[in-house]
């Protein structure tokens, strides 16, 4: 299938793309930001997350809340994420209300600083705070999504850092920390806007420029630095993670090609061959076969720069120990590097991607953000439609070189829980080259 586009920018730089799609009567304005962690200075973390709380907290003209209030009572869904390169916010609405979410965006844009007060600021940091405690310090395995970039990035590169922020970062941040970093990233020229689904493109132009035209142009954006990688680790990396859990769980990384390069859907493709789906090597292989995992997965992180990660997640039974899953996981990728993959696995591979892709652009909220990152990161939304061929062209030949490649020893990170009491208890003995962390 090829998705309608249609794409302007505004005096003031903002890229708008336009997908019109009349099958339901909805609407879906989605508006992503080029920032995230990444553009978080030191001692300044968490500031990327702190916005997505403090962006639904009104504005000159919009009271606190009231954003959610006024879509939710229209009929429509809101809501908005972070991640390690960018944020984004978006709505799902009848199509008759396209206006109103556009005024909200634009509004949010334009006057959010007038309304921002210390009180707002305090409120929505402890609200941060108690996030994190509850996702991430007392969340069994909840530490993982901040320890794995920890341990594949090097200290000093943008990724590595926590995408939620520290306790300290986040008690130090400023009133006036918070406006700069608003004023700095928040702008038209650093922002994509989508709307996909049944709107009238005529209007939704005029609607754009009406809401987002009068909005000034920021100023110069800081440069992230050099965030370019060698293509593998060196080493094997470990860090061993006692935590209170009842069973090991596994994360193994491995850098891998960014997002958008042609080596990039071999490493997609591999992914979905070692962990997509039910027929997935680590599902049929170490979940039904040798019943050493009860959960197994994997995916890549599709960041764009630096390096990306391809990520295998497999959750161990409770007779099995920290040691043994990490071995098994390592035997498999090591089974897929000597002997290759087949011509079908690929085949089923694509199709399980190509599968998910379609049916995810039937939804006007999946459209919309699709078509905003492909905007953000490589400045053409059209790369949607390509995207099916590209995973098409794949072959077995290319997902066996890229698994010799950059799926050895040489390029592993192993994130392993296991359980504090087996830890304490000398049931979990120590590895060589590994870090253990308290």
């Amino acid at each position: 299938m090829r998705i309608p586009i249609e794409t302007f920018r505004l005096d003031n730089g903002l890229l708008v793309t336009l997908s019109e799609d009349h099958t339901a009567p909805i609407v879906a304005v989605n508006l992503w930001y080029h920032v995230g962690s990444a553009n978080e200075r030191v001692g300044r973390t968490g500031f990327a997350h702190l916005f997505e709380h403090m962006l639904f907290q009104g504005s000159a003209n919009v009271a606190a809340n009231e954003h959610f209030e006024l879509v939710q009572r229209a009929g429509g869904t809101l809501n908005g994420s972070t991640w390690l390169d960018r944020t984004n916010y978006f709505e799902t609405l009848p199509s008759n209300q396209l206006a109103l979410a556009l005024w909200l965006e634009a509004d949010r844009m334009g006057a959010l600083l007038p309304a921002m007060t210390q009180q707002k600021l305090d409120t929505q940091r402890d609200v941060v705070k108690n996030e994190r405690r509850w996702s991430v310090d007392n969340q069994p395995y909840g530490t993982w999504w901040e320890r794995l970039p920890a341990l594949a990035y090097p200290p000093d590169h943008p990724f590595h850092h926590s995408l939620i922020g520290s306790m300290e970062d986040l008690t130090a941040a400023s009133l006036e920390d918070v406006e700069h970093f608003f004023a700095t990233f928040y702008t038209p020229d650093n922002a994509v806007l989508s709307i996909a689904g049944d709107f009238d493109p005529s209007e939704a132009r005029e609607l754009v420029r009406r809401y987002f035209g009068p909005i000034p142009r920021g100023g110069r954006k800081p440069p992230l630095p050099d965030m370019s990688l060698p293509d593998r680790f060196g080493r094997w990396l470990r860090t061993t993670v006692p935590d209170e859990v009842m069973v090991p769980r596994l994360f193994l990384a491995f850098r891998s090609p960014v997002f958008g390069s042609e080596e990039y859907y071999s490493a997609s493709v591999a992914s979905a061959i070692l962990g997509v789906g039910k027929g997935s090597r680590v599902q049929r292989i170490l979940v039904r076969e040798r019943e050493v995992a009860s959960e197994a997965t994997g995916f890549t992180f599709d960041l764009s720069k630096g390096a990306d990660l391809l990520v295998l997640d497999v959750t161990g039974r409770p007779e099995v120990s920290g040691d043994a899953i990490e071995g098994a996981v390592g035997d498999l990728v090591d089974d897929l590097r000597t002997n290759g993959v087949s011509r079908e696995e690929v085949e089923r591979a694509i199709a399980l991607v190509e599968t998910a892709f379609v049916t995810s652009m039937q939804s006007a909220g999946e459209r919309a953000d699709k078509l905003s990152m492909f905007a953000t990161y490589f400045g053409d939304p059209s790369l949607i439609n390509d995207q099916v061929d590209r995973y098409r062209a794949v072959t077995a030949e290319q997902v066996t070189q890229f698994a010799r490649a950059r799926l050895g020893e040489d390029n592993r990170a192993s994130l392993l829980y296991v359980p504090a009491s087996a830890a304490r208890s000398g049931v979990v003995e120590a590895r060589a080259a590994a870090e253990v962390v308290s």
